[in-house]
């Protein structure tokens, strides 16, 4: 790489991701920025001067080039394209892992470097709008409608997933690849009685990849379909970035606390166990819930009462000082 950041062909270029998340309404939302097919190929033009294949998909998380001799740090080079595409400042973040699978950017098979990019999670209260347009928050569920138990069993997998799974099990004339498709369908989606594990996100998109069942897959195939109503898709391998946060969201929250990130001072126990069912996907038994909260001693009553529930008054709760201690604990510094 030179001393502006633009890499010389062949070389590995660094970029930098965010995921940043919260819940507004009740629902899990993450902030995307819109892209034109001209501002999508200007965030690249440091990795390449070729214009990006399928650049119709727009809807990307933030993200940008590493520059080494203007980012002091990794994370001090995500926070600035955040702030310049979102203009949110972002708190907390963790990362979340890096992505270096050749390939990720297309232009790569026409000469271009390797795109590896390190990809962060950060969850956020403050989702006032802003000036930039182009920032808006999207359901996650937009992305992967297949991941929201908290009705009933979505109607897409039933309809439609489900049954394009078993045809691509059967198209394999192979007995043992057939077998493997099969174990793997059931492992990630379910099949057959085989439970539902709702951290398994991203082995899920990858499965529907695999099957040319989502919309990115069809990059390479010359007869492409549209299947778009599988979820939307997103610029890049950037809705594979989203499953694996959302993923690993949902695995955290059973064993820490992360999920006072997204929870103001004060809150209801039915507030609380709201958020918790928004990233998980699923409704939880609400005595149940109140149990293992207990349990855990992660939260506290304030002694006050909170009237403007829509049904009867309910107390109101913090979080323990020894649960905000261990927040900053695990807080990523901004600096």
């Amino acid at each position: 790489m030179n001393a502006g950041g633009a890499p010389e062909n062949g070389q590995v270029v660094i970029g930098l991701n965010a995921v940043i998340v919260a819940i507004i309404e009740e629902q899990p939302k993450v902030l995307i920025v819109q892209h034109t097919p001209e501002t999508l190929t200007a965030q690249h033009e440091t990795l390449t001067d070729r214009a990006l294949p399928h650049d119709d998909r727009h809807e990307a998380l933030p993200f940008g080039p590493f520059y080494p001799l203007k980012h002091r740090t990794l994370e001090s080079g995500l926070r600035s394209w955040v702030e310049e595409q979102t203009n949110h400042e972002i708190g907390y973040v963790e990362q979340l892992y890096t992505f270096g699978n050749e390939g990720r950017d297309p232009r790569e098979e026409a000469g271009g470097p390797r795109l590896v990019s390190v990809s962060y999670v950060a969850l956020v209260q403050d989702t006032a709008p802003t000036a930039i347009e182009t920032a808006i928050w999207h359901d996650w569920y937009r992305y992967f409608p297949w991941e929201d138990w908290r009705e009933d069993t979505p109607a897409l997998l039933e309809s439609d997933i489900i049954p394009a799974l078993r045809q691509w099990i059967e198209t394999s004339t192979d007995p043992a690849q057939r077998q493997d498709r099969y174990e793997r369908t059931c492992i990630t989606f379910g099949l057959d009685d085989t439970p539902w594990n709702d951290e398994l996100v991203l082995e899920r998109y990858e499965l529907l990849y695999e099957a040319n069942l989502v919309a990115e897959a069809q990059d390479h195939i010359t007869d492409p379909v549209q299947i778009d109503f599988r979820g939307t898709a997103m610029a890049l391998d950037h809705r594979r970035i989203l499953a694996t946060a959302i993923g690993r969201l949902r695995g955290k929250i059973k064993y820490r606390p992360v999920v006072f990130e997204l929870m103001p001072p004060t809150f209801t126990l039915l507030q609380l166990q709201k958020v918790v069912e928004a990233l998980s996907g699923s409704r939880l038994h609400k005595q149940n819930f109140r149990r293992l909260i207990e349990k855990k001693g992660l939260v506290e009553a304030t002694g006050k009462i909170e009237s403007q529930t829509g049904g009867r008054p309910a107390s109101q709760f913090r979080f323990r000082r020894e649960v905000l201690m261990e927040k900053q604990a695990l807080g990523v510094r901004q600096n």
